[in-house]
């Protein structure tokens, strides 16, 4: 896949579905079996394929210091990420050797991992550095086979830390992923909570603008347009851009003076349960982590917004823009999945049909299916 669009030419391609009453169209229509999306076997196969490629597990801006970490459950495996002495990030399954509690909790900063029921301790690097009454409890342990289990791999790259718990069958979203968040974007903020809803049905609502009018009638349509976007899939990607009607400023303005910032939202879809929105005046990244057929775990991380050389970020209105997505499109979007997962069984569908207004959801399902295939075979 080559490039993305530039900034020029992403301007042009909106101006002429404006101008042309017009969108992005795929050329398929993909239809979802809705078993798919209530079947046991076929949750555990997705969970078992977010195990064996790399998936974002945060920004690096959440680990910014050596001695920071996160300890949180993905793909439904407990796991603790921290960043080295060396500066470099590394991954272990959250279980003390010794009887397998959890050797960290939350966020934070710390100097080592300190078991709280028997207090065998580690660093940062995951060796064992520490047994209380080691000589006559534990004769001939050896420490250096007693370390932290690592993940397969963590990969830093285009400003996110990305996991690969098991051997991989594919180097997912990493294919063809531009830069997505710069280390000069530090993260403010980060919210978790959870959705009785598949963790597919609430990913699509954000590769579409189809339902923009209908379901974000008060909340973003008075300032969008309903089922006006562009669409490109790289790899096994997908973005969505959702142009504001400030954008008709541009209009006037010269072409080497044009700046996007304000006057789209820029929604990169990385495979497969992980989006990034970079907004007006910040940007999140959200990960949806499955815990069961019909719930969901959101992680998400908010961070301030890209600046050019000599701007300042206004911190109000970086809270106030996160507070909006939040506090009304989210809501809207979290409130229609919900709806959809509480009917897969009502018999009133067998397959959910995606049209050529939502090719994004098409990539997504078609490279989903075949990592699972992958398994299979």
């Amino acid at each position: 896949m080559g490039k993305l669009l530039s900034s020029d030419d992403l301007i042009d391609r909106i101006f002429s579905h404006i101008d042309g009453k017009s969108t992005d169209a795929g050329g398929d229509v993909w239809r979802e079996p809705v078993e798919n999306y209530a079947s046991e076997e076929r949750f555990a196969a997705e969970v078992e394929v977010m195990r064996r490629i790399p998936v974002p597990f945060c920004p690096s801006s959440a680990l910014p210091a050596n001695g920071t970490y996160i300890a949180r459950t993905a793909a439904l495996t407990p796991l603790l990420l921290v960043r080295g002495d060396d500066g470099v990030v590394r991954g272990f399954r959250n279980a003390c050797r010794h009887r397998g509690m959890p050797v960290a909790e939350g966020s934070g900063e710390t100097r080592s991992f300190q078991c709280r029921y028997h207090a065998w301790t580690y660093g940062l690097d995951g060796g064992l550095k520490h047994v209380p009454g080691e000589a006559e409890g534990f004769p001939g342990l050896d420490k250096s086979c007693h370390g932290l289990t690592p993940v397969h791999e963590v990969t830093e790259q285009g400003g996110l830390i990305f996991v690969t718990q098991d051997e991989p069958i594919s180097d997912g979203a990493l294919l063809d992923m531009p830069e997505m968040l710069s280390p000069e974007q530090e993260l403010f903020n980060t919210i978790e909570f959870t959705d009785e809803a598949n963790w597919k049905l609430i990913g699509e609502t954000s590769m579409e603008g189809y339902h923009i009018k209908a379901l974000h009638n008060k909340s973003f349509y008075p300032y969008g347009f309903d089922n006006l976007n562009v669409v490109e899939t790289y790899g096994r990607n997908s973005r969505i851009v959702f142009p504001f009607r400030r954008i008709e400023k541009l209009r006037d303005v010269p072409r080497e003076e044009r700046r996007l910032r304000g006057m789209i939202t820029d929604t990169y879809q990385l495979f497969p349960n992980t989006h990034i929105s970079v907004l007006s005046d910040h940007a999140m990244l959200i990960i949806l982590d499955p815990v069961t057929p019909t719930e969901t775990n959101w992680i998400i991380y908010q961070v301030s917004p890209k600046t050019e050389p000599g701007q300042t970020v206004d911190i109000e209105k970086m809270k106030r823009d996160a507070n909006f997505v939040q506090d009304t499109g989210l809501i809207e979007d979290r409130w229609a999945a919900k709806g959809i997962n509480d009917h897969l069984k009502s018999g009133g569908n067998t397959h959910h049909t995606f049209g050529r207004f939502e090719q994004a959801i098409g990539h997504f399902h078609k490279h989903l299916t075949a990592h699972v295939e992958m398994l299979e075979g």
